[in-house]
C-alpha cells in the first residue's frame, strides 16, 4: 500500500471517529468510568454476624457473591480480639483478595474516648488504637473509622478532640493509614464542630467520614442536626462516604426512611452534595433498616445508589 492511501485511511477512520463520539450517547471508556464506586460496611450485616448466621472470615465472600461489590469496610467488633492475630488477619486478607474484593477500612469502635478530658485516658484511648492502625496497614487499608467523643464545653470538646486525633493521626501517618472521624453521636454529629476539629488538627491525613443518617446530637431529647448541611460541611475532608439506608417507599424510590426517629433522607439530593464536593472515592452501602432482611436491605440499598447515578449521570 502506498503512503498516500495509507494517510487516506488513517484521515477517513479518524472522520469516522470523530463522527461517532458527536453522536448523542455514544461514549469512551473513560466517559463511561462511573460517578462513584459502591462498597459494603460490615454492620449491614451485624445481624447475621452476631446472630451466627454469618463468619466474620466470609464477609468478603458473602459481599462479592451476593451482592455483586467489591470492596469492604470492616468493624473492629467482629474480631476484637484479633487486631494482633496475624495468622487470622492474613487469613481475611487472602480471603478477600482471592474473591477480588478490596479492603478498604476497619470501623473502630470500644477503645475509649479519644477527647477524654483525662489525660491519662485520652492517652490511654489513642494508645488502644495502635493495634487497630497497624491492622489495617497489614489488610492493605487506607484508614482506620474512629469517634471523637469528649465532654465538656463546645470549645473545650474542640480541643480535647484535636488533641486525641492529632496524636493518634501522627501515629498512623507512619504506617500510611488516615484516621477517619465519623458523625456518631454528641457533638460529632454537629457537622460545623467536627469541621472545625479537623481543621484544628491539621493533618492531611486525618478526615472524615460523612455518614448519612447519624446526625442525631441527642436524640432522645429530639436534637438534630440538619443532615444535608451537616454532610456539606464533612465532604471537604472525606475519606470514606457512609450512605446509611433505613426502611423504603416503593412509591418514593430515592427517599429511605429512619422509622423509628421519624427521619427522612433524599439520597438524589445527598449524593448531589457528595458529588458536587469533587469526591472520587467510594461510597459505603450501611443498611440499618429494620423492615427487610439485611440480605434484601442492602440489596436495595444498592439499587437506591443505582438510581441516583442514573439520575445525575
Amino acid at each position: 500500500m502506498s503512503q498516500s492511501l495509507s494517510r487516506r485511511g488513517f484521515l477517513q477512520t479518524s472522520a469516522l471517529a470523530a463522527a461517532a463520539l458527536s453522536v448523542p450517547g455514544f461514549a469512551t471508556a473513560e466517559s463511561k468510568a462511573p460517578l462513584f464506586r459502591i462498597s459494603l460496611a460490615q454492620w449491614s450485616l451485624h445481624r447475621a454476624l452476631k446472630g451466627g448466621k454469618l463468619d466474620n472470615l466470609d464477609f468478603a465472600k458473602t459481599t462479592k457473591h451476593d451482592f455483586g461489590i467489591e470492596a469492604v469496610e470492616y468493624v473492629n467488633q467482629f474480631f476484637k480480639d484479633k487486631a494482633k492475630d496475624t495468622g487470622y488477619l492474613t487469613e481475611m486478607k487472602t480471603r478477600a483478595e482471592g474473591e477480588g474484593v478490596k479492603s478498604l477500612l476497619i470501623m473502630i469502635d470500644g477503645e475509649g474516648r479519644l477527647g477524654d478530658p483525662e489525660e491519662t485516658k485520652r492517652t490511654e484511648a489513642i494508645e488502644n488504637h495502635y493495634k487497630w492502625v497497624e491492622a489495617a496497614k497489614f489488610m492493605g487499608c487506607h484508614a482506620i473509622r474512629v469517634n471523637a467523643a469528649s465532654g465538656g464545653t463546645y470549645e473545650e470538646q474542640v480541643k480535647l478532640a484535636a488533641d486525641g486525633l492529632a496524636r493518634l493521626t501522627e501515629f498512623g501517618e507512619k504506617h500510611d493509614i488516615s484516621v477517619i472521624v465519623e458523625n456518631h453521636g454528641g457533638l460529632s454529629s454537629n457537622g460545623a464542630w467536627l469541621a472545625e476539629v479537623i481543621k484544628t488538627v491539621g493533618n492531611e491525613h486525618c478526615g472524615t467520614l460523612p455518614d448519612f443518617g447519624n446526625f442525631g446530637i441527642d436524640r432522645e431529647k429530639g436534637d438534630w442536626y440538619d443532615r444535608y448541611t451537616g454532610v456539606k460541611e464533612l465532604m471537604p475532608f472525606a475519606k470514606a462516604v457512609s450512605a446509611k439506608t433505613y426502611d423504603f417507599d416503593d412509591k418514593r424510590p430515592l427517599v429511605t426512611i429512619d422509622s423509628k426517629w421519624g427521619k427522612e433522607t433524599d439520597f438524589l439530593k445527598m449524593m448531589k452534595i457528595v458529588l458536587d464536593a469533587g469526591y472520587k472515592g467510594w461510597v459505603g452501602i450501611e443498611y440499618e433498616g429494620g423492615q427487610l432482611d439485611e440480605y434484601e436491605g442492602i440489596r436495595k440499598s444498592k439499587a437506591l445508589l443505582d438510581r441516583c447515578a442514573e439520575k445525575l449521570a
